[in-house]
């Protein structure tokens, strides 16, 4: 191949890359690495950074989380460690002390139990005021979560949503678990609960991926090695 024709044959793909909003395979990787250094990801537990297409959570961005509140207290735990603010709208019964045992800087987390039927001004307002707003399942009509997404996208928010949420980015969702612990013959104490996590979405996050974690009583949450078969009496799996 002459010196020509390679040249002939970058110069087109050199103008595509030049125009607004295209980017080549490179850019992405140094503009992902770019935004990780400039605050633009917030971070996350390295168990779960390998589930989210920047390694962390990207401003802006809608994530929604399926079947555990433990997952979603765990999202909160290294950006707010790191001096992120989160707020919980909707979600009355959340525990605070469960949060703080899993790694949530709980005096950088408001709550807002019960906002009711002032929702999506409430919810519009905490994003433009805080890092990250959780959302209850079910509050939001799907014109209202368009909505609430885009603002997270202007003021540079992140939305996170325990339960579906029409049109998020990412979706987390806890497909089985098991308490580790027993012993066989039903005996012993509850020690950690190990979790299978999926994630699927649009754009970059659309590749299925799955891992499972160990969350336990006290401390971070780790990846655990997925488990071979075994006796019900030993270990049996049900909802997250």
């Amino acid at each position: 191949m002459t010196a020509e024709v390679v040249e002939a044959r970058a110069l087109p793909l050199a103008r595509l890359a030049a125009l607004p909003g295209v980017s080549t395979a490179s850019g992405v990787a140094s503009a992902a690495e770019h935004a990780r250094t400039t605050g633009r990801v917030l971070p996350v537990s390295p168990a779960l950074s390998g589930l989210l297409p920047a390694a962390g959570l990207r401003r802006g961005s809608t994530v929604s989380v399926l079947g555990s509140t433990s997952l979603m207290l765990t999202l909160l735990a290294a950006a707010t460690a790191g001096g992120a603010w989160a707020v919980a709208v909707g979600l009355p019964t959340l525990g605070v002390v469960a949060a703080a045992e899993l790694g949530v800087e709980v005096g950088r987390l408001a709550l807002v139990p019960r906002p009711g039927p002032e929702f999506p001004a409430v919810t519009a307002a905490l994003l433009d005021g805080f890092d990250l707003v959780v959302v209850g399942p079910g509050l939001a009509r799907p014109d209202v979560a368009r909505r609430l997404s885009a603002r997270a996208r202007n003021r540079g928010s992140v939305l996170l949503s325990l339960g579906s949420w029409p049109g998020a980015e990412v979706e987390l969702s806890c497909r089985r678990s098991r308490w580790t612990g027993f012993t066989g013959d039903g005996a012993g104490y509850l020690r950690a609960r190990e979790v299978e996590v999926r994630t699927g979405g649009r754009g970059a996050a659309a590749r299925p991926r799955s891992v499972l974690l160990r969350f336990p009583g006290e401390g971070e949450v780790r990846k655990a090695d997925f488990p071979t078969p075994a006796p019900a009496t030993v270990a049996r799996w049900g909802t997250a």
